[in-house]
């Protein structure tokens, strides 16, 4: 690596021992030898993954990213209510909405990653079978109490759509316990206070006293779309768009695999 002539000419002239660390080498290879805090809001799905590749992003580069998970619709009323962020990570639906009261740039706007929806049950008990949509439907009409998302979500209408494409919605609705993931859904399920939770595996895969059953079948299978975009108003958008470019990475697919994700990192 070719060192910038004032860096070297200013460690010989204090008598420093010139020694280029890893976090030193990114920063000046991108440029950035300041550091930024950089403040994310995202939706909960991402949470897992982004919180393992964050702090190897920070000690790369030295900046600081300052997550804000939250339920996607608690974000868009965040950001509608006028709350600032250096980088949004949403559904990529939702942040073609937000863009509607939130101007975008066209730089870091990416589809990143996407995770489908599965199916939970208390640790020890007998999987139920998913394999078909038929198999689901039985399941769902068997059981006493289901625990899942917000009809208002991706996740949560999407499955009131599906009961009704059913022809089960009248069954099944007075069943359901609405919970999303990240407020402790899954915890219904451990508790036994609902016999399956469906969720996105990201949001689940981690959670104690349950077991991950699998996802449900191609028919009545809806993945969520992960995007990112950095807004207008942010004037110095350079940390935000090197987190992006991190995270986004395909070295890194494995990290978000692990979690339950499926890096897509298309532009």
């Amino acid at each position: 690596m070719k060192v910038p002539r004032f860096f070297a000419q200013r460690c010989v002239l204090v008598g420093v021992r010139f020694i280029v660390g890893p976090a030193l080498a990114v920063m000046l290879l991108t440029g950035n030898a300041r550091s930024a805090d950089i403040r994310v809001f995202s939706g909960g799905a991402p949470q897992a993954a982004l919180q393992h590749l964050a702090p190897e992003f920070e000690r790369a580069t030295g900046h600081r990213v300052e997550f804000t998970f939250q339920l996607v619709t608690e974000i868009q009323q965040k950001l509608a209510a006028g709350e600032r962020a250096d980088l949004i990570m949403l559904p990529v639906p939702l942040i073609a909405a937000t863009e509607k009261t939130v101007p975008l740039r066209t730089e870091g706007r990416i589809v990143l990653a996407r995770v489908g929806i599965g199916v939970i049950v208390a640790q020890g008990k007998t999987p139920p079978d998913i394999s078909t949509a038929e198999a689901v439907r039985k399941m769902l009409l068997n059981a006493r109490a289901i625990a899942w998302a917000d009809p208002s979500t991706p996740v949560g209408g999407h499955l009131d759509r599906t009961i009704a494409q059913l022809g089960i919605a009248g069954e099944v609705r007075p069943k359901v316990i609405i919970k999303a993931a990240i407020h402790g859904g899954a915890e219904l399920v451990a508790k036994g206070e609902a016999d399956f939770g469906f969720y996105l595996i990201s949001e689940v895969q981690t959670a104690k006293g349950i077991t991950l059953v699998g996802l449900l079948p191609p028919p009545l299978q809806s993945f969520v779309v992960y995007g990112t975009a950095v807004p207008t108003y942010n004037a110095t958008p350079e940390a935000a768009l090197a987190f992006v470019k991190f995270i986004s990475d395909p070295t890194r697919g494995e990290r978000w695999k692990a979690a339950g994700f499926e890096l897509v990192g298309k532009p």
